[in-house]
């Protein structure tokens, strides 16, 4: 989930600039708060208001396309692993501790991906301290290596399970791809430096606006929702960039689903 205390402050310092730009106002000389001057405020903040909302619409196209497509490479994958624990199956017995592996890595990815959810049994016996939550893990991959490993090992008898052996190979190659795909889906694209120039437009739109606010009530109240808005606008943006927990983060039932699955056929 964002940090609450960025977001909040984000909140506080839009409403403080649109202070500071109604304290500066009432400081200035008529002069310089003549129609055309105000007029020319107005002109920025338009420009401003325009400029923010096209920013923060492809921000948002941006990281609900990255997280629809983190989550359809879960699905993927969850897929293929149901598919290659299958094809293990018609293999024979022989097959039994890849797909006890196939298992093992499942319960694995649960484990870790959802660290606060409770983990699934099975992996009590793995040393999963330092195994991140998105990116690649070298704990997690040695597990699907090995199953690979002992795929390639196999030494078919007969032309039936040569066919299912080069058919698991097969679909354990679209099982590493649609791996990568996960791994490679999960990247933010919402950086901190851009975040913090978003920052600085949105408060000198606030400043802008505290310059022709006139004092009342509605104006503060006015005020105070747009900035509470654009935070929430923004902690969706945020929340969005971080596809495995938050608000808004890619559930793990597949992926239980998928373990349920390879359970029942282990049975």
């Amino acid at each position: 989930m964002p940090d609450l205390g960025t977001t909040a402050l984000l909140f506080l310092g839009l409403c403080a600039a649109a202070a500071a730009g109604y304290l500066v106002k009432t400081r200035l000389p008529e002069r310089h708060r003549s129609h055309e001057s105000l007029e020319l405020v107005q002109l920025t903040i338009n420009l401003l208001v325009t400029f923010t909302a096209i920013v923060l619409g492809l921000l948002t196209t941006s990281v609900k396309g990255g997280f629809d497509r983190s989550y359809d490479g879960f699905s993927t994958l969850s897929g293929n692993l149901i598919q290659m624990d299958g094809c293990l199956s018609d293999y024979g017995p022989e097959t039994a501790p890849m797909r006890a592996s196939l298992r093992q890595y499942v319960a694995a990815v649960i484990a870790t991906t959802w660290p606060d959810e409770k983990p699934p049994n099975g992996v009590s016996n793995l040393d999963l301290r330092g195994v991140p939550m998105v990116g690649e893990s070298v704990t997690l991959g040695a597990i699907l290596d090995e199953v690979g490993h002992r795929l390639r090992g196999l030494d078919p008898p007969d032309v039936r399970r040569q066919q299912l052996q080069r058919l698991c190979e097969t679909q354990f190659g679209d099982l590493i791809k649609s791996r990568w795909a996960v791994i490679e889906s999960v990247r933010p694209s919402f950086s901190a430096p851009f975040y913090w120039v978003l920052v600085l437009w949105l408060i000198i739109l606030f400043a802008s606006i505290g310059l022709t606010a006139p004092a009342n009530p509605v104006s503060v109240i006015v005020i105070v929702l747009s900035a509470v808005s654009i935070t929430v606008a923004v902690f969706v943006i945020l929340d969005l960039d971080l596809p495995f927990g938050g608000l808004f983060g890619i559930p793990s039932e597949p992926m239980r689903h998928t373990l349920a699955e390879l359970d029942a056929g282990g049975r």
